[in-house]
């Protein structure tokens, strides 16, 4: 396969990580809250994921059985998280930030203690060519598009279409424009926030396990995932909160993340040691570039829900 084809499968292949992550971003900030816990539960839902295959890996079980439980086991431990973190911003009207940060720093914490524990040739090796379906004996980078990338892909464009094309959509953004109003025109506030909070939550967590078993299938590959995790929210900003823009936003990050190593196999350009680091920085470079462009934006539709990050006091209104 030729060098440029495999670089762009690749980049879009390790540009699911983000779509799963911004995804579940989107739908809790449409909700009103801003989830500064997304790279903690990322790595949860990771580190669930791993451990349920090291558990189910040598049962003998049907793949696709296996499969579908790796899948299950990153869902169940991100919904905790998202659960912790929505009784304690909706029900107890905590600060948002604050939560988030918290939950990051015990997810991050955590997921490392697990996946420390387990056995990579159990969790790693014959779950990788499950997940990689239908291309797994493919030696190049089309093996990366296995199942969990399309699922992606569907959760965004689903995601999106729900949003802004149902019922269900247009309460959720009317609660994370006015709750106040949502809440008079008989809108249940308390379930809207609740429900996208941890579906957001449960999409992002299977962004971890996917780099994980899937794009990584590395060992080390979980102490990487909060560094994506904050990337994924950025990249909320980068998509105009749209669910099916993250799929071309996680295209350029996953480009430029790859760039630095493919570049290096194309004999005409020169790539010195001295020159490495700085191609690695252009993902966090083009971050902050887009959070400036999108800070001077003028246009109503392009900003974030006008009640993102406060707490909704019923009494109040």
């Amino acid at each position: 396969m030729n060098i440029w084809l495999n670089f762009l499968i690749d980049s879009l292949a390790f540009g699911a990580t983000f779509i799963y992550g911004s995804t579940g971003e989107i739908l809790t900030e449409k909700a009103g809250h801003l989830n500064l816990g997304i790279p903690g539960i990322m790595c949860m839902g990771g580190a669930g994921g791993c451990l349920i295959l090291n558990l189910v890996g040598k049962s003998g079980l049907p793949p696709f059985l296996i499969v579908i439980l790796g899948i299950l086991g990153a869902l169940v431990f991100s919904l905790l998280c998202g659960m912790i973190y929505s009784f304690l911003t909706v029900s107890l009207r905590a600060n948002q930030n604050v939560t988030g940060l918290t939950l990051t720093t015990f997810g991050v914490g955590l997921s490392k203690v697990i996946v420390s524990k387990l056995d990579p040739t159990i969790y790693l090796v014959g779950p990788r060519k499950m997940y990689r379906w239908p291309f797994a004996a493919r030696q190049d980078s089309l093996q990366l598009l296995g199942v969990l990338f399309f699922a992606a892909v569907i959760i965004a464009l689903a995601s999106s279409w729900i949003l802004f094309h149902t019922k269900v959509g247009l309460h959720l953004r009317a609660v994370g424009e006015n709750p106040g109003t949502a809440d008079a025109v008989g809108i249940n506030v308390t379930r809207y926030k609740y429900v996208a909070t941890c579906v957001g939550s449960s999409i992002a967590g299977l962004g971890g396990f996917y780099y994980i078993i899937d794009y990584m299938a590395s060992q080390e590959a979980y102490l990487s995932v909060e560094a994506l995790g904050w990337l994924s929210i950025a990249l909320v900003i980068f998509a105009l909160w749209r669910p099916h823009m993250t799929i071309i936003g996680s295209t350029v990050f996953g480009i430029l993340f790859s760039l630095g190593s493919y570049i290096t196999n194309v004999s005409w350009i020169k790539v010195t040691m001295a020159t490495t680091p700085l191609l690695k920085m252009l993902p966090y470079v083009v971050t902050i570039l887009v959070l400036i462009v999108s800070s001077i934006r003028n246009k109503r539709e392009n900003q974030p829900p006008a009640s993102l990050g406060l707490s909704y006091f019923r009494e109040e209104r």
